[in-house]
């Protein structure tokens, strides 16, 4: 049967098997981007268009061959798909060719096909110029006579052959073996599918006028194939509200599914038809979990499978996806025929996926079963809280449109904390606190011989109990991320390794409370750490709140340009949104309020400050408005005039900032309030350092260059020597030249003198 791509199946041409091109039906959409591809293709040996029934080869080559007929003779067989006998075929072959002016003679009826391959072949190459052959819906068996035929003549009639070959799955004539010579031009699936422009196309055919979104939902949901969109558009024809139709529009309307298990379920053999209803469940399938589903006899078809039917489409790595809509037809005769199979299948898939690291695919399924209980236990037990709370690149599929109650009924740990870090994400936070007091309270109660169970249930409940604190009350935040630490003690060193989330989390708490107590050696540590394991999470608010704070050390030392440079980065794209009320955005005001005072612009140090109060609130954080309040005091003294010690010890020595914070802080306003300071200029040189000194004599060669700008990310030796691919010894050697030529004898020194030196 000629495959169609824009109509039902009663709506294809009218002509015999073989001989000239088929009229072209006015129904086609012109699709120019393709028919040039084909134009390009016939100029070798071999094109070949494989897409599954009613994706459009069929019309494709239809609108080609009429519009932009290649300057040989044309020649047009419509084969009998996998039923075709060899004299049949090789009968329209010669029949095609003489009817498209090709000198041919007529096949005697007792020739076999290696004879008749080999009289073509000679006839072809006597021909003056070369000759096209369409074969359309042709499906030969490996190895069958035809496609042994065809092969061969490819092989002995290269120069005067161009095969345009229109088929269901890969054609077995040696593709690979042509893709290495560039002899085969290929039109596949992906090529096939429709794009908007084409959709709408399509839907003004019958008189639809809907939104560029609506035809964009639709393409995405039938993945562009040809034929579902066509039969979407004969429904949406009957209906007063097509785009509502597009919203709900599955595999399940009643003519898609009906094409779909008539053209494809209806003909496929037992096993395969079984191999397909089984893996339907699944949103990417590869060899060995369709094995693990359908067993071992049903599993082997599994290549066959990939081989024979179009609808999968490769993904690579050996993992496949099914088409959506032929996946949602799939999983609807499932549920109908097998109800009782669907939630072990699922199960049986969750374990598979769990046990190669696939967690989110595992929860996905588990839900799909069911188990929400069984779910809670492995996110808890995996340390994957962190990837509900959305603090990973990864997040996990718990919360798409359940309605999660809000005391669940197990009384399991897992299953409560799951709930917390549930309406976490909503932001309920009567219901998150709720589910952390009762979660804590089955912890407790977990038997002694279960320590590794609740080390795992402690760390995902301070995990919770961080996030949800960090930027409501840090001290209480930082009481968390100490409980996270001391979980994390008890549970396997390599598995808290595969979640960099959760020390990107404690370090960032941590760092910012020892920055508030006044620990600022130890909060650079930890910090600077941070920023590396939020890199490492892909969490970008972590990282923002680690370069905020650490911009905020940098100014109580006085150096204002390292603190720009970190605010920069700070506020750089992709980073996230900031939400209402986050310290780190009152940080980055405060931060940019230094930098104006040491620019002396204390009106602009004003306005900073003004923002970063209308974002801290009243009592808040009451080390961030102390550090507001000695800005303001520098800013007002600047604007009276004001000058000296007695200046400096006004603003520093009132504030209510731990004694280190404030032996920091008080050289930093010395400098800003200097009698001898110029109203205006950049304030770079440390407290206890004059002006900046000269750049050195010595210059930092290329290589040195690479290992201090890697310095500069915080990167270690190991780091920086397996980025530059160099040995660590050579990496120590170039560190001793930097530190030697800056005249500095630690890396935090050397990055500082650098940046100062505008070397970085």
């Amino acid at each position: 049967m000629a495959e169609w791509s824009h109509r039902t199946p009663d709506c294809d041409h009218d002509t015999g098997p073989a001989g000239p091109v088929p009229a072209l039906p006015d129904w086609i959409v012109p699709r120019p981007r393709l028919t040039d591809q084909l134009a390009r293709g016939v100029r070798g040996p071999l094109t070949v268009v494989v897409g599954p029934v009613g994706a459009g080869k069929t019309a494709l080559a239809l609108e080609w061959a009429h519009t932009r007929r290649p300057p040989w003779p044309l020649a047009w067989v419509t084969c009998d798909g996998p039923a075709e006998h060899p004299g049949v075929f090789w009968q329209r072959v010669f029949g095609a060719l003489r009817a498209a002016g090709v000198d041919v003679p007529e096949p005697a009826a007792s020739e076999d096909g290696p004879l008749l391959v080999a009289t073509l072949a000679a006839c072809l190459n006597a021909h003056a110029e070369p000759a096209v052959l369409v074969l359309d819906d042709f499906q030969p068996a490996l190895d069958s006579p035809i496609a042994s035929g065809v092969t061969h003549l490819l092989r002995h009639a290269p120069d005067k052959l161009r095969l345009v070959v229109l088929a269901r799955r890969d054609p077995p004539l040696h593709l690979y073996r042509g893709r290495l010579t560039s002899e085969v031009a290929e039109v596949r699936t992906a090529d096939l599918a429709f794009d908007d422009r084409e959709a709408a196309a399509l839907l003004a055919q019958h008189g639809i006028d809907v939104t560029k979104q609506t035809v964009s939902t639709l393409r995405r949901r039938a993945d562009g194939w040809a034929a579902g969109l066509r039969l979407a558009a004969m429904s949406m024809e009957r209906r007063d509200d097509p785009e509502r139709f597009v919203a709900q529009l599955a595999g399940d309307d009643e003519a898609i599914s009906s094409y779909l298990v008539e053209e494809v379920l209806d003909q496929q053999s037992p096993g395969m038809r079984r191999l397909l209803l089984t893996t339907s469940i699944l949103d990417r399938v590869n060899a060995e979990l369709a094995a693990e589903l359908a067993g071992d006899v049903d599993g082997v078809l599994f290549a066959g499978l990939v081989r024979e039917n179009s609808f999968l489409r490769p993904m690579g790595q050996g993992w496949y996806r099914c088409h959506q809509m032929f996946a949602d037809v799939l999983r609807t005769c499932l549920r109908h025929e097998t109800p009782g199979l669907v939630a072990p299948l699922h199960r049986t898939a969750a374990a598979w996926l769990a046990g190669r690291g696939l967690l989110a695919d595992a929860v996905r399924h588990l839900f799909a079963a069911g188990d929400s209980d069984e779910a809670a236990r492995l996110v808890v037990h995996r340390l994957a809280i962190g990837q509900v709370l959305g603090l990973a690149r990864t997040r996990l599929p718990v919360d798409a449109g359940r309605q999660w109650p809000g005391e669940p009924a197990a009384d399991e740990p897992e299953s409560v904390l799951l709930a917390a870090a549930v309406a976490r994400t909503r932001r309920d936070d009567q219901a998150c606190t709720r589910n952390l007091e009762r979660s804590a309270g089955l912890i407790d109660a977990l038997p002694p011989g279960e320590g590794d169970r609740a080390a795992r249930c402690r760390l995902a409940h301070a995990l919770i109990r961080m996030e949800r604190l960090r930027s409501r009350d840090p001290r209480r935040a930082g009481a968390a991320a100490a409980d996270a630490e001391s979980a994390g003690t008890h549970v396997p060193h390599a598995l808290l390794a595969e979640r960099p989330e959760i020390p990107a989390l404690i370090l960032s708490v941590r760092g910012g409370g020892e920055l508030r107590a006044g620990s600022l050696k130890a909060a650079q540590a930890s910090l600077t750490r941070g920023l590396k394991a939020a890199g490492a999470a892909g969490n970008g608010a972590l990282r923002r709140d680690c370069l905020v704070d650490l911009a905020l050390l940098e100014a109580l030392h006085g150096r204002f340009r390292a603190a720009d440079e970190l605010t920069a980065q700070a506020v750089q794209p992709p980073m996230p949104a900031w939400t209402a009320g986050e310290p780190s955005r009152a940080t980055l005001h405060l931060v940019r309020a230094w930098g104006a005072l040491a620019r002396g612009e204390p009106n602009r140090a004003r306005h900073e400050l003004a923002h970063s109060e209308g974002v801290l609130g009243k009592g808040s954080d009451a080390f961030l408005a102390e550090i507001g309040g000695v800005v303001a005091r520098i800013a007002a003294t600047v604007e009276r005039g004001g000058r000296g010690a007695e200046a400096v010890a006004n603003a520093v020595t009132v504030s209510r900032l731990p004694q280190t914070v404030q032996r920091t802080v008080a050289p930093t306003c010395a400098r800003l309030l200097s009698p001898a300071r110029p109203r205006r200029g950049f304030a770079t040189a440390p407290p206890d350092q004059g002006p900046p000194e000269p750049v050195p004599a010595e210059r930092l060669s290329a290589r040195e260059r690479d290992v201090l700008d890697r310095l500069a990310q915080m990167m270690t030796t190991e780091e920086i020597a397996n980025e530059l691919y160099l040995s660590v010894n050579t990496v120590k050697t170039h560190l001793k030249s930097v530190y030697r030529k800056l005249a500095v004898s630690r890396r935090s020194a050397a990055v500082r003198r650098a940046r100062e030196l505008q070397i970085l």
